[in-house]
């Protein structure tokens, strides 16, 4: 596996966060990367082998091989979940030194097979932690969106599943006009925006 100390000057340049980031790209071949991961599809596994270099993912030379994803629940209403197999002192080493860190497994939810592009997003915030970026911080979240970005509510038919099901969880409360008067039942998370009655922009009655 080709793994150097030295880099080259990136071709391009991002803004991340808002500071400006550049990509470097590693003096060695990356024919240990050509390879794509089981379960991970190609023009994902491109886009993150082209951003990333292993001074941020040094994880990432060892992945094909070593990194199975498999659709099934990660439990605890997670979309997805990375599993490596030893502590997170002895992973944090691993990444200090730039060494392997072993069997991966990432789990995603089989819901996501109805929904291209969040299961796409779901797998990338995946197969960056799975490279080694291990925390939620403002790299890793502007890494995903710009990689796989995060459909909206009315183009995911998951996350408008997800809704539903915490609406139905809701107890009923009833809604009262503040203009006319009228009074619905309805569960919502948020108060209405207007009165199905009179239309008019929803103003709730005083108590």
């Amino acid at each position: 596996m080709c793994i150097r100390d030295s880099f080259q000057a990136a071709p391009h340049a991002q803004y991340v966060s808002g500071h400006l980031h550049r990509f470097k790209e590693r003096g060695c071949r990356r024919e240990n990367m050509a390879e794509v991961p089981k379960g991970v599809p190609e023009h994902l596994w491109s886009a993150i082998t082209e951003l990333l270099d292993t001074e941020i993912a040094p994880f990432l030379p060892y992945l094909p091989g070593r990194l199975e994803v498999l659709y099934e629940d990660p439990g605890e209403g997670r979309m997805g979940i990375t599993r490596f197999n030893m502590g997170h002192n002895e992973l944090e080493r691993r990444r200090k030194f730039r060494m392997g860190p072993g069997e991966v497994v990432i789990l995603l939810h089989p819901e996501l097979m109805d929904d291209p592009a969040l299961r796409d997003h779901t797998l990338v915030h995946e197969l960056l932690h799975a490279s080694g970026l291990l925390t939620h911080d403002s790299m890793h979240s502007d890494l995903a969106e710009k990689i796989a970005p995060a459909p909206s509510l009315k183009n995911s038919v998951v996350l408008q599943r997800m809704r539903q099901r915490v609406l139905e969880s809701l107890p009923e409360r009833t809604w009262l006009c503040g203009n006319c008067g009228h009074a619905w039942e309805r569960r919502r998370v948020t108060r209405p925006t207007r009165c199905p009655k009179c239309a008019r922009p929803f103003s709730p009655a005083p108590k």
